[in-house]
């Protein structure tokens, strides 16, 4: 066995030393790629993969859960902050089902099934009226956990105390919820009104108006107003408030921009709306000819009376005063001449009767102001900006707020009243808006190293492979010149007899090839006898 390892080990040497330096070079190469994959591999194959147990669990909580995994035997990492604790990922349902059997996790909340497991006579009102409330915090918690995009919630609720006589006031209840929601969550309209009306139901004396939700990023959830006659609401008024002052702004930043580029800009509108509704009735009475003041003629009616004489005319003196005349007795006179004439014309004029029903629409604009600020081109000298350039902006704002503005609610705009209404602003903008790029996927440099090391491991063996290929062509080849050879020998012609002097002639001359000292030792001796 010894003279194998030592064979074997003189064999290595010899083609150790027998190969090139490049040679060498991709043999160490190869073995150590091959090693380091093989390490690689051993590594990430073998490598345990955790996941998540319990998470956003209190650090009491933690504790006691890791207890039951040391006694289990079972490997765990607990989490930076305490709160959450990790387990291999084979195990991890087993373990739920196993703790979940044993009351892990205990989150501390009390439902109505502790009135069922806890109930007795020693309770009192007041112990009574906290579990009661706890109670229905939790079960509503867990009515909101259910709807898509709640993962958590928290409900902090305020019951009114219960008064002692009949004609006591009735307190209304209150509710406050903290959401915790999927990122990016957006709840539309219809949901968090039926989130409201949940909560409401949920609780006698609850008006909406004493409901406030939240969610963890601080974002209010607000019911949508209450409408009036004509369909409005605070919150459709600020909408539409926030949409005419931003359609100006971007009107009004796209041209500047424009001009100055939109860097060197900002714009700011400010805008007060008339939201009032106006709904009459006007009859109007007009008359058709309204240069002539005059309507048109249905029906004229006209009458002419006159009278001339120089007949006597029934006269006298008047009888003695009878207190049952009735004033148409009259006595003879002796004058005869008179004239008379009556005119009477009565005409039916027609005129334009106009009923309106009038609604007019809100959303007038009645004020309206804008600010501009201006960067200069050379930012830190306002005077770089020329002053016409400063006067076409302020003519630019001025021609905008003639056209936006109502003109009734207005009334008539002075340079004057327009100048109050502009403010334009030339100084260095600080607080620019920094692009940031765009975050690139980094691949880690291990996954280039690999990469490199299954390279050059292909390209030896491709190299070793095709050196192979052409050492057995090169070995076909001789060995076909060599069949070749053999087929074309011929005997030699000079048939010697061979001799014992030829004989031993081949054996020295085959001696001094193969030992050349024996064969020098040898020719010594043979010169010493002599």
């Amino acid at each position: 066995m010894k003279e194998r390892f030592t064979k074997l080990r003189a064999d290595l040497k010899a083609f150790w030393e027998s190969r090139s330096k490049n040679q060498k070079i991709t043999y160490i190469a190869t073995a150590a790629s091959v090693i380091a994959l093989a390490i690689f591999l051993t590594v990430y194959l073998s490598r345990t993969t955790y996941v998540t147990l319990y998470s956003e669990v209190s650090p009491s909580e933690i504790g006691r859960i890791k207890e039951v995994l040391d006694g289990q035997g079972v490997m765990y990492q607990v989490e930076p902050g305490g709160t959450a604790i990790s387990v291999p990922e084979k195990q991890v349902d087993n373990l739920r089902v196993s703790l979940a059997a044993e009351g892990f996790p205990n989150s501390g909340m009390i439902d109505y099934s502790f009135f069922s497991e806890n109930a007795g006579f020693g309770t009192t009102d007041n112990e009574f009226n906290m579990i009661k409330l706890a109670a229905m915090q939790t079960e509503l918690a867990n009515l909101i956990k259910g709807i898509e995009g709640v993962k958590d919630a928290k409900v902090m609720l305020t019951l009114p105390t219960e008064g002692i006589f009949v004609n006591d006031a009735t307190q209304e209840a209150s509710a406050s919820i903290m959401l915790k929601t999927n990122p990016g969550q957006q709840f539309t309209e219809p949901q968090i009104a039926s989130l409201y009306n949940l909560v409401s139901k949920s609780l006698p004396n609850l008006s909406t108006d004493n409901i406030v939700i939240m969610n963890q990023y601080f974002e209010y959830f607000d019911l949508k107003g209450t409408e009036n006659s004509y369909g409005q609401s605070v919150t459709d008024q600020m909408a539409v408030k926030k949409t005419i002052e931003r359609d100006l702004q971007r009107q009004v930043q796209m041209m500047l921009g424009t001009m100055m580029g939109q860097d060197k800009v900002v714009v700011s509108v400010t805008t007060d709306i008339d939201f009032k509704v106006e709904k009459r009735e006007e009859n109007l009475v007009t008359p058709v000819d309204e240069e002539n003041m005059e309507g048109i003629a249905l029906s004229v009616q006209r009458i002419t009376e006159s009278f001339s004489g120089t007949n006597p005319a029934v006269g006298g003196t008047p009888e003695a005063e009878d207190p049952t005349d009735n004033r148409t007795t009259y006595v003879e006179g002796d004058m005869g001449n008179g004239d008379y004439e009556r005119l009477e014309e009565t005409i039916n004029n027609e005129v334009n009767r106009i009923r309106k029903d009038i609604v007019e629409s809100p959303y007038k604009i009645r004020d309206l102001g804008i600010q501009v600020m201006i960067e200069p081109p050379t930012a830190d000298d306002p005077t770089s900006l020329a002053p016409e350039v400063q006067q076409d902006v302020e003519g630019i704002l001025e021609t905008i707020i003639r056209t936006s503005l109502d003109k009734e609610a207005a009334g008539e705009l002075t340079d004057e009243l327009l100048a109050e209404k502009i403010a334009v602003s030339v100084q260095p903008l600080k607080g620019k808006n920094v692009a940031f790029e765009e975050p690139k996927t980094v691949i880690p440099w291990w996954v280039y190293v690999i990469g490199g090391v299954l390279l050059l491991a292909i390209i030896v063996l491709v190299v070793l492979f095709m050196r192979k290929r052409r050492r057995e062509a090169q070995m076909e080849e001789e060995l076909a010149l060599e069949q070749q050879l053999q087929a074309v020998q011929v005997d030699d012609i000079n048939m010697e007899q061979e001799t014992e002097a030829t004989a031993r002639r081949k054996q020295l001359e085959k001696m001094a090839k193969d030992k050349p000292e024996e064969f020098a030792k040898l020719l010594r001796t043979w010169i010493a006898e002599e």
